[in-house]
């Protein structure tokens, strides 16, 4: 084949071979493998990168990533890439579609990309289709390649259009208007713009006479249907699409933190959606960073290969190169006296191109040579470590080839056993390309073994530098010396022996200072023989008083033993007694003592023993002065008379009434103690109401018998007065002693406020696990209650609900018990009794009734007349309003328990039934709503299930025949019949492999 001659001796021999080779058959691509080639980028910020890389490769200074939202296109919006690189004329940008093809690839090269491969696999990780405008030396071209063409039109091949337009006249640089058209065409028909107008207007985003802008759309989605690529949560940043920032690495969730350390030397700045990328020479954001010079002669494998390829290129050459000699000496012989100018040229050019190849011969040879050189000498890298102040916890190495991050946050030496050793240490790397070859998605190195030794080793550096720099290893205290710039001064965590001031403590091998602690000694207080004896004594009569206390207690073993007391109380104490007794309570009003039994409306009505308690904890602290002075004076001025007292406890003289329906009190057990009832314990007195049961038929006529031991005038302004003061006593249960001489009994009120709170707070931890209803934001929601305790003024439930708008409310809430705000969603057991009547339990209402301090049912056997009856009946009928009480009722629970028996009669119970029946209604339809809801949730989500597997199934019965089709080419007598013996083969082939 003739050689023309403008054509170059290398060109010249590719045109011969290529002209020998023509009628061969050739490799075809297909548009599938653009998928399968961007399968590589398992990371997708790797993908991103790759387009980044072009950028800094093509000497930019500026590249913008951003986003513009097309809702038309898949994932909702576009992502761009534009830099102001050297860009490309239309030559250089058909080059950007031969796979593997790159000017940059060569041993010397300090840029990024190496495989021709980055753009192609990068875009097609993030979308189907991309769209490049790129200008330079006043020309504009466009590429378009779009899996979305290929598949719509039904292509396998890949076609690419590639129109080109002036820069100044916007005319076609084209010698082919039509192959132009179709080409234009396609760009209007398959990418966003859809005008020669709006193309024009993306080169125009490109500032100044070069760069180039790269356009992702239609993005890949995940199996939700949503974009890989999250670009709403933070309008600054790119992030990944549900990652959860916890566990997470800061640079495998955002773009910009990865974009920040994607160069271990930034020159280039990056813009994210208009706002600049904070990069980091990582070296520089390190406390008390150092630097290692390591040198090894195993980074071989690159050099290797390197040499192996110049070794083969050279001796390709030297043989083109003798080929060429030989035919130019052949030529001369057989022109031998031929002068003709024709010859003459003839010789001149072959002789020429065996000059031109001798010469390309012994550049190859040298370069070979020196790979030969390079390849014996060792290699030198610097590691640098240094402690990241700010995070400790991300640590690791970074890993960088030829400026470009490969791997990060990689644990290295005693990093790996988990301690505290080396944490917080970050190590950075630069490995050139010769030393390690980095795979095509630059995530990874090739030469695994070889990486696997440049850890080991770093880990060995690593643990030196640990070493070095003694952070946080000696672990000894220092004392500081005054000064006044440090009071008040927070010192950093990370604090070393080196930031003390002390010249003689400021490094970790000076010893550690003793702690200067004053010696104190015991002196014990020697107590004389006479002092000891005396207290001995005194102990011994304490205790012969509890004895002879405990051996006159009298039992009480059964009603008619209660009965054979006698009535006549006195204050009188003993005279064997001699310690002081606290004074007693006033006497009964006269008015009281003589009131019937049903007392007027216009008087006030008669109170019983219950009443004066209920008084007396309605105001625990209200007790005067003067009325215990005045008890004082009375108690001095009768005779000294022992008397002792029948007390409650678990130890003590325990009185239990066991009242069943229908049948009258069993009987009173009594069990002597030696304990005074000021000496009983306050949770064990608890169990004492039992005794006013017993005892509620004579409290009044107690009362009376009182006044008239005490011999008080019946003065009623004064004796109102002192009754008054009498209410404001705190009591809880009836104290009765029975003197052996004497025979007086004696009836106080002994002080348990205490006891009442304690038992009110037990009783009230029983409303755990209630399902109740809060009002909240004027609407109810239901819920368990899941804690209890007391407040300054009422019982507080924590209530947990089912099921709120997270938005607005919040899981849980406190609330207090018994107010308009919460109520009960469903009537407990019977056993069990409704929190707002229990409480009232504690505090017992005074109201009439047949016991003193407990409610019972009556005893139809013993003597009550029916007005008790009715009293009690009242009571049960108040209790039943108050426990069905709706929400909203405009008479509240406090106005009900107050109510008296007229004011029950005209009670609206119409009413009353309509609101309770109407809330009763809402609540189950809330439930029904809700049901239903859960329902139409559920059947929906087994509608997608059963839609799901349906196609699941679909796609492992392609799968399946598939692979029974791939069997068959491969072996033709297989002989499978059911999936189930296809599953069975796969199985076993499997086995036999591993």
């Amino acid at each position: 084949m003739r050689q023309g001659p403008g054509l170059s001796p290398m060109a010249a021999t590719a045109a011969i071979s290529l002209g020998n080779y023509s009628s061969l058959n050739r490799a075809q691509l297909t548009f599938e493998y653009l998928h399968t080639n961007s399968t590589t980028h398992e990371f997708l910020f790797g993908a991103l990168a790759e387009l980044v890389d072009n950028a800094r490769d093509a000497d930019a200074t500026r590249i913008d990533i951003y986003t513009e939202r097309r809702e038309d296109l898949r994932g909702g919006f576009m992502l761009c890439f534009l830099d102001d690189g050297t860009g490309m004329d239309s030559n250089e940008a058909a080059s950007v579609i031969q796979f593997g093809k790159s000017a940059k690839r060569s041993p010397e090269s300090t840029q990024i990309g190496q495989y021709g491969n980055g753009l192609k696999s990068g875009s097609m990780r993030i979308g189907k289709d991309f769209i490049l405008f790129t200008r330079k030396d006043n020309t504009m071209t466009c590429l378009l390649l779009s899996r979305t063409f290929h598949e719509e039109e039904g292509i396998d091949e890949v076609i690419v259009p590639l129109p080109t337009w002036n820069a100044r006249s916007c005319e076609p640089v084209t010698d082919n208007m039509e192959k132009f058209a179709i080409e234009t065409e396609l760009i209007y028909k398959y990418s966003p713009f859809k005008s020669e107008r709006e193309v024009m207007d993306q080169f125009n985003k490109i500032r100044g006479e070069k760069g180039t802008l790269v356009i992702i759309f239609n993005l890949k989605l995940m199996d939700n249907g949503e974009p890989e690529l999250d670009v709403t949560s933070d309008p600054q940043d790119i992030q990944m699409a549900e990652t959860p920032r916890e566990g997470t690495k800061p640079e495998r969730r955002s773009f910009r933190a990865y974009a920040a350390v994607l160069y271990i030397d930034p020159r280039m700045r990056i813009f994210i959606n208009g706002h600049k990328v904070q990069t980091k020479r990582l070296s520089c954001c390190l406390y008390k960073p150092r630097m290692y010079k390591y040198t090894s002669n195993r980074f071989k494998t690159r050099a290797e290969q390197e040499v192996k390829k110049a070794e083969h290129m050279a001796r390709i050459a030297e043989e083109k190169a003798r080929e060429a000699e030989s035919k130019a000496r052949a030529l001369e012989l057989r022109l031998g006296g031929d002068l003709t100018r024709e010859s003459r040229v003839t010789l001149r050019q072959v002789q020429n191109l065996a000059i031109t190849m001798r010469q390309e011969a012994d550049v190859k040879k040298r370069i070979k040579d020196a790979k030969q050189r390079a390849l014996k000498e060792p290699k030198e890298l610097n590691f640098i470590f240094g402690v990241n102040i700010e995070q400790r916890e991300l640590d690791g190495m970074f890993i960088y080839n030829c400026s470009r991050l490969i791997k990060m946050y990689e644990k290295v030496g005693p990093q790996l056993e988990g301690g505290m050793a080396c944490g917080g240490v970050v190590g950075v790397v630069d490995v050139p390309y010769l030393v390690l070859e980095p795979t095509h998605n630059k995530q990874d190195f090739a030469d695994a073994k070889e990486y696997r030794h440049l850890l080991k080793a770093m880990g060995e550096h690593l643990a030196q530098y640990w070493k070095d720099v003694a952070i946080d290893v000696c672990l000894k205290w220092r004392t500081l010396p005054f000064q006044l710039s440090s009071v008040e001064k927070n010192y950093p965590d990370s604090w070393v022996c080196s930031m003390n001031p002390d010249p003689e403590q400021d490094r970790c091998e000076a010893a550690e200072q003793k702690q200067k602690v004053p010696l104190g000694t015991l002196k014990k207080d020697l107590k004389s023989h006479e002092e000891k004896q005396k207290q001995l004594t005194e102990k011994i009569r304490q205790q012969q008083e509890k004895l002879e206390a405990l051996q006159k207690t009298t039992p009480i073993r059964s009603q008619a033993d209660l009965k054979k007391l006698p009535l006549e109380v006195t204050t009188r104490p003993s005279r064997e007694h001699t310690r002081t007794q606290r004074p007693r309570s006033p006497p009964l009003p006269d008015a009281i003592k003589n009131a019937p039994s049903r007392p007027p409306g216009s008087s006030p009505p008669p109170k019983s023993c219950s009443q004066l308690k209920k008084s007396s904890s309605d105001h625990p602290n209200s007790s005067s002065p003067k009325l215990a002075s005045v008890l004082f004076k009375e108690e001095a001025s009768t005779s000294r008379t022992h008397h002792h007292t029948v007390t409650a406890g678990k130890s003590n003289s325990t009185l239990k009434t066991l009242a069943k329906p229908g049948t009258s009190m069993k009987s009173l057990s009594g069990l002597q103690s030696p304990k005074s009832p000021r000496e009983t314990p306050n949770p064990k007195a608890a169990k004492v109401p039992a005794v006013k049961k017993s005892a509620s038929g004579r409290c009044s006529q107690a009362s009376s018998t009182r006044k008239r031991a005490l011999n008080i005038p019946e003065d009623g302004s004064e004796e109102e007065g002192e009754h008054k003061k009498e209410r404001t006593k705190r009591g809880k249960f009836l104290a009765m002693k029975e003197e052996k001489d004497s025979s007086e009994v004696v009836v106080e009120l002994t002080d348990s406020a205490g006891e009442e709170e304690l038992l009110e707070l037990k009783k009230a931890q029983k409303d755990k696990g209630l399902h109740v209803e809060v009002r909240v934001n004027k609407e109810w929601f239901t819920g368990r209650v899941t804690a209890v305790e007391r407040g300054r003024h009422a019982i507080r439930w924590k209530v947990k609900f089912d099921y709120v708008p997270t938005d607005t409310t919040p899981r849980d809430r406190w609330v207090e018990k018994g107010s308009e705000d919460v109520r009960l969603m469903k009537p407990p057991s019977p056993e069990y009794q409704a929190p707002d009547t229990q409480q009232e339990e504690e505090v017992v209402v005074a109201e009439p009734s047949t016991s003193d301090c407990v409610r019972i049912e009556p005893d139809t056997t013993g003597p009550s007349s029916s007005q008790e009856t009715v009293d009690l009946l009242v009571q049960i009928l108040r209790n039943c309003l108050r426990y069905f009480l709706p929400p909203n009722f405009p008479i509240s629970k406090n106005e009900l328990s107050s109510m008296s028996s007229e004011g029950l009669l005209a009670f609206p119970l119409k009413e009353y039934f309509k609101q309770y029946e109407v809330g009763l209604q809402n609540l189950c339809n809330s439930y029904q709503t809700r049901a239903d809801a859960r329902a139409k949730a559920c059947e929906e989500n087994l509608r997608n299930s059963e839609r799901k597997l349906k196609e699941t199934e679909e796609k492992l019965q392609k799968l399946r025949t598939n692979i029974m089709a791939l069997l068959q080419k491969v072996q033709e007598d297989i002989d499978i019949n059911t999936d189930d013996e296809l599953d069975a083969y796969i199985e076993d082939l499997i086995m036999k492999g591993d």
